[in-house]
């Protein structure tokens, strides 16, 4: 039986990894914030796909909180076969007009936290000899947008990084990067979400995202207006980019 660690499960794409996980058999351990939604979410699972689901509440931004969950990753007598890093936030303002503090928790989330926990799964799959790890990216990583897409651009180099590095140790590493997703993300932003050819579902999205991982791929970018972004960004010059900044936050 394979288990599957989820960061950021109760709601958007990792709510969707959750659920496809849970139907292909995995046992979960659910990390989220909100302990009354992670208990609900955990509930519906079990009910749904008699799996084993765990639990931890944490917040990712807190050192102790995050310790944790390292924790959990690190324990050779539980192993988690499936690491996914899914956990993050995006700014709606400008650079400047956001605090200091507010560009720094993004920060911790959407990079240190991928990191630590990475660096604490890692090495319990490699001593093992198998697992994997999928980090959640984002088209944005391709294009010139802020602190956000600088981070992101951190976890599709560490990502792809990491996918040559840990293969030959039987550990498969991948980034999906999503476009414009159908989720809370953009409303927790309070950002109007579009419907248009250019939004994805995320069921569509985790499942493409799934047989790309099982393929072996270091990127996931389902959706051919996506891959077309993506190629044309290492074509044309930042200054034409920046003419698309309203394209790419998940």
């Amino acid at each position: 039986m394979s288990v599957s660690l989820i960061t950021g499960a109760t709601a958007g794409i990792g709510h969707e990894y959750a659920r496809q996980l849970a139907a292909r058999g995995d046992d979960l351990v659910l990390v989220a914030r909100d302990g009354a939604r992670l208990d609900q979410v955990a509930e519906e699972l079990r009910r749904a796909h008699q799996v084993e689901v765990e639990v931890l509440v944490a917040d990712l931004v807190d050192r102790d909180d995050l310790a944790r969950v390292e924790a959990r990753l690190a324990d050779r007598e539980r192993p988690v076969d499936l690491l996914v890093n899914n956990a993050g936030f995006g700014l709606k303002k400008r650079f400047l007009d956001n605090a200091a503090d507010e560009e720094t928790a993004m920060l911790e989330v959407l990079v240190t936290a991928v990191l630590r926990l990475s660096h604490s799964a890692l090495g319990a799959m490699a001593e093992r000899g198998h697992g994997g790890i999928i980090n959640v990216s984002s088209v944005a990583a391709f294009l010139p947008r802020g602190s956000y897409s600088a981070a992101k651009a951190w976890v599709n180099s560490f990502s792809e990084w990491a996918h040559l590095e840990y293969k030959s140790r039987g550990v498969k590493v991948m980034a999906l990067c999503p476009g414009f997703t159908k989720t809370e993300f953009h409303e927790r932003m309070q950002v109007k979400r579009g419907d248009g050819f250019m939004w994805l579902d995320a069921d569509f999205l985790v499942r493409k995202s799934l047989e790309d991982f099982e393929k072996g791929r270091a990127f996931s970018i389902p959706g051919a207006q996506y891959k077309t972004i993506i190629a044309l960004s290492k074509a044309i010059p930042n200054r034409a980019l920046r003419l698309a900044q309203s394209v790419g936050r998940r």
